[in-house]
């Protein structure tokens, strides 16, 4: 097992209260497994993912409890520099909005040689001749001659290549990528998502992909993990959370992509907002907005994630889960 994390807890200090963004998330990725999590925005998936990393923003956000098990090592045991060295060496991630996480004022052969010149040690000439061959890996076209070019001259989808190639510099065990193809559009999305389960199989990395996109994760996940208000209500491999999920949210997410047999159908879409992170409700935390609810599901405690019978890797945070994956 890669990384292993065990009922991890996060919450943000506000002027409402406390925000439990994080609310005991466990979830596991293999070496050469991708992991798709998957929610609305709020859910928790990419303060999970911050946490993860070290890069959470301490304040106002704490790590209010729960393990995060890098290759059998708690990584909120170790010291700053150590944490930093597994950050920058053994574990990477592939930020939203490249054009952001680039420094618009260096050039990309530049912040690309930088990780060779600050973990390697290389001279500048060899960190350059690097960042050329991350460039080609990624099939940036012409590398050699755009090596100087600044992060605004790339288009989007080039620019999250760049990304892809920072990501995968230091040939880590293990990238976190959040929402890598928000912002572009669909022809760019396919070419990025090939392009990650390409270099994945390549180098046998293990792959956390944070998406709210379940269109996005059909074809490269292994398993996905279904969070909302900071919990995970859900986890199947792939093809059988498609073809039957066990969780009403997961059923409404399903049902409000956009379908070609569908054509002229209005376009589900679950009703509601999802709960302030203040004032979750009690019980299950989809239960204001759920076709299923009943009393049980109104009080406390909330449902644990139950084993689907019959199907192994399959759990579901739901009482009534029978009726769900019977649709």
């Amino acid at each position: 097992m890669l990384l292993e994390v065990r009922d991890l807890r996060v919450e943000f200090a506000t002027r409402e209260g406390v925000a439990r963004a994080v609310n005991g998330v466990s979830y596991s990725v293999d070496a050469g497994e991708t992991l798709a999590v998957l929610g609305e925005s709020g859910s928790g998936k990419s303060v999970t993912a911050q946490a993860v990393m070290g890069i959470l923003d301490a304040p106002p956000g704490r790590i209010a409890g729960g393990q995060i098990l890098f290759q059998g090592r708690d990584l909120l045991t170790l010291g700053r520099e150590e944490r930093r060295r597994i950050r920058g060496e053994r574990m990477a991630m592939i930020f939203q909005d490249a054009l952001s996480a680039l420094n618009p004022v260096l050039s990309v052969g530049f912040q690309l040689g930088e990780m060779f010149r600050v973990h390697r040690g290389v001279s500048r000439r060899e960190a350059r001749a690097r960042a050329v061959e991350l460039m080609d890996r990624v099939r940036i076209p012409a590398a050699r001659e755009r090596v100087n070019d600044y992060p605004h001259q790339f288009s989007g989808g080039m620019r999250q290549r760049i990304m892809i190639a920072m990501a995968l510099a230091l040939e880590p065990d293990l990238i976190i990528a959040d929402e890598p193809t928000t912002a572009l559009d669909v022809t760019v999305q396919a070419q990025v998502m090939d392009l990650l389960a390409e270099l994945q199989r390549e180098f046998r990395m293990g792959l956390i992909l944070i998406t709210h996109d379940l269109g996005v994760v059909a074809d490269v996940a292994d398993r996905i993990a279904v969070m909302y208000a900071g919990r995970i209500v859900e986890t199947a491999p792939v093809k059988e959370l498609y073809a039957r999920p066990a969780h009403p949210y997961t059923r409404g997410l399903l049902d409000s992509i956009p379908r070609l047999d569908h054509k002229g159908r209005e376009l589900y879409a679950i009703k509601g907002l999802p709960p302030s992170l203040t004032a979750i409700p009690s019980g299950c935390p989809f239960n204001p907005r759920c076709p299923q609810a009943r009393d049980v599901c109104r009080s406390d405690p909330r449902p644990p994630l139950y084993e689907v019978e019959g199907e192994a890797g399959r759990s579901s945070a739901c009482h009534f889960w029978e009726e769900t994956v019977r649709g």
